[in-house]
């Protein structure tokens, strides 16, 4: 197929275009996660059908904690048995930062939202990226030490701090953190990463492509982008 045009969205639109066959995606979504299910269909893919299963933490909270991950990860099991009787293309645990934290492992074939990121920025050919998150900024930090350890250069990162409560992060709100990162950072990184599936970025990525002049990669675009490729037959 020609090469993909630079921009996240305009790169799944050609994915899309170039689909041959129809995939069927599983995700295993946070229990509390309401920004998978709003944004993945408002991407228009003709040739995907995304199928969810909620997944509950032992510990039924949903602050980003290591009980939280750890549950998420210890619940994939039985959430993908709840889908056994759909033939499924690929799995995706759909939440950023329980694939760059240590906990149980995942069932064979079900990646996270994490390797969707990792995967969409290499098929991009970026390596110098900015990072933006709702996390605390712990959990920020240690996605930089994921995306360094995976070959990334992080330039800058910034974060919101929050525990919990992401749907709620409105767009100018997302705006207005990608500001605080230092400009000569944004002037040489090849692309803006907006990580976590929780929070509703794509409102501001066609806003932020235009006024950076760089393709902004979320953490649901990512998912999507998987799917995409797997539609066009370019890949898993």
């Amino acid at each position: 197929m020609p090469p993909l045009p630079d921009g996240a969205l305009a790169r799944l639109a050609a994915l899309d275009t170039a689909a041959h066959r129809t995939v069927r995606v599983g995700l295993l979504l946070p229990w509390a996660n309401v920004a998978v299910e709003t944004e993945l269909p408002r991407l228009g893919l003709r040739h995907t059908v995304f199928h969810h299963a909620r997944l509950v933490p032992a510990s039924r909270t949903t602050a980003v904690d290591p009980s939280f991950w750890h549950g998420l990860r210890g619940a994939s099991a039985s959430a993908l048995d709840s889908l056994s009787h759909v033939s499924l293309d690929a799995v995706v645990l759909a939440c950023t930062s329980a694939g760059f934290i240590n906990g149980p492992p995942l069932p064979s074939g079900v990646v996270t939202a994490f390797d969707a990121l990792l995967r969409a920025l290499t098929e991009a050919a970026v390596r110098r990226v900015v990072l933006a998150t709702p996390y605390p900024g712990p959990v920020t930090e240690a996605e930089g030490v994921a995306l360094a350890e995976s070959g990334f250069d992080v330039l800058a990162h910034v974060s919101l701090g929050l525990y919990d409560g992401y749907p709620k992060v409105t767009a100018d709100r997302i705006l207005g953190l990608v500001e605080q990162l230092p400009k000569a950072a944004v002037g040489s990184a090849e692309a803006v990463v907006l990580s976590c599936t929780g929070w509703h970025t794509l409102l501001v990525i066609t806003e932020l492509e235009q006024r950076l002049g760089k393709p902004v990669f979320s953490s649901n675009v990512a998912i999507a982008l998987l799917a995409a490729r797997a539609c066009a037959g370019v890949g898993p």
